[in-house]
């Protein structure tokens, strides 16, 4: 990002999944497969996906029922809820260091900062758990002003309806707030919300060379 644009940055919402915590399309694509079920490449990827995951991520099913069609995909009405949820939570890698926190504490000193991440219930529920283990913190809310979260929403990214809400409910000015994502697709819906965006093309240990590259830090 040009230094002209970036002077003009008075708030940040990230993205979490690539950008701030490490996820593995591939390993949760092997793990499916290993439930039974084919087609694993159209049926979950980083662009596209079967459309239960999309009602799983804006809170339209219950973890119960995202289960049951998991077994349905699978064919297999057999599959325990250990199971499921073990292959589904294969995606989740962790944050990659302490750093990484630490950069996105740097940044909140100098920017209103957001965290705006696509997320289900059993997912989350995982991270929690993860953070309070791993770094000792209840959850993500001490490293932004605000987090928001897919299934809280009952919107999903790239909809420009949850960006404007983000927008709306925080006073923001969109010529001066940056969305950071790692998917191209959602940046689409920030840019038409009237944001200001970037794509993440490094690994989240790199988050703050990243700032600094695009003179935000």
């Amino acid at each position: 990002m040009e230094t002209v644009l970036a002077q003009k940055i008075k708030n940040i919402i990230f993205d979490y999944g690539n950008v701030i915590f490490e996820i593995d399309f591939v390993r949760t694509q092997n793990a499916l497969l290993q439930l039974g079920i084919a087609n694993v490449q159209q049926f979950f990827a980083h662009k596209s996906h079967n459309e239960i995951f999309n009602d799983f991520e804006t809170g339209s099913i219950s973890p119960a029922q995202f289960r049951s069609k998991i077994r349905e995909a699978a064919n297999n009405m057999d599959l325990s809820d250990e199971q499921i949820d073990s292959a589904w939570n294969s995606l989740l890698v962790g944050v990659p260091s302490p750093a990484v926190h630490e950069t996105l504490l740097k940044v909140k000193e100098k920017y209103r900062t957001f965290l705006l991440s696509n997320n289900n219930e059993i997912h989350y529920n995982w991270i929690v758990d993860y953070l309070q283990r791993e770094y000792n913190v209840n959850d993500n809310n001490h490293l932004f002003e605000k987090a928001y979260y897919s299934q809280q929403m009952f919107l999903r990214k790239p909809n420009v309806e949850i960006f404007e809400q983000v927008i709306k409910e925080n006073n923001l000015i969109p010529e001066e707030t940056l969305f950071i994502d790692d998917s191209p697709q959602h940046l689409v819906g920030a840019k038409q919300a009237g944001l200001n965006t970037l794509l993440m093309d490094k690994h989240p240990k790199d988050l703050e060379q990243f700032l600094i590259d695009h003179h935000i830090l």
